[in-house]
């Protein structure tokens, strides 16, 4: 047999022990090169830039008439 809980947990205790399973928010910072907003410590995907020089090359695409 499985132990089973004596009493009720209250509601108070219950939602202390969740109050930290709440989501969080994203952190974005503005690209220095571009001024898009992107991830933090991570290479900007719009133009490709980190930390002031090109990491990854980005083709940009142009408009066809």
């Amino acid at each position: 047999m499985v132990p089973q809980p004596k009493r009720k947990l209250s509601k108070g205790r219950r939602d202390r022990r969740r109050a930290h399973d709440a989501l969080q928010a994203i952190n974005l910072v503005q690209c220095s090169n571009c001024g898009e907003m992107r991830l933090a410590h991570t290479v900007c995907p719009s133009c490709g830039y980190y930390e002031g020089r090109e990491v990854i090359a980005i083709a940009k695409e142009e408009k066809k008439k």
